[in-house]
């Protein structure tokens, strides 16, 4: 299930309001995948702006690791932020989801306290 924000700021301003607020919730932001730039290099003209944050607690993701490491599978967490005629949106896919799919024991508690950090993030970027 995806957990999305709509906004009226452009990508350019979200992007640096996320990595602010990533920043505040002790998330790192590790990597961006520009994916307009990206299809443009393989010769595609795509036209809206739209770019993935892979994004990190440190703390968390130790957990998870250390717990089980097929927990890598499904890290580092993902925010989009794409843009479209009236604004943006930001968007990820839920961590309970997606840590449910590994089917890893005790995973429950630490990806809801991660899904509210990445929803408060999100909030807080739009």
């Amino acid at each position: 299930m995806l957990y999305s924000k709509h906004s009226m700021r452009s990508a350019e301003e979200i992007d640096s309001r996320l990595r602010e607020a990533a920043q505040r919730h002790k998330f790192g932001v590790l990597n961006v995948l520009d994916l307009k730039k990206t299809l443009h290099e393989k010769g595609i003209e795509f036209g809206p702006q739209c770019r993935v944050y892979d994004v990190c607690n440190p703390q968390a993701a130790s957990q998870a690791l250390g717990t089980d490491l097929s927990a890598s599978t499904v890290l580092p967490c993902r925010i989009a932020v794409f843009e479209e005629k009236d604004g943006s949106t930001i968007a990820t896919v839920k961590p309970t989801d997606l840590l449910g799919t590994t089917g890893i024991k005790g995973a429950r508690a630490l990806a809801e306290q991660v899904e509210r950090e990445i929803q408060a993030i999100i909030d807080e970027a739009a």
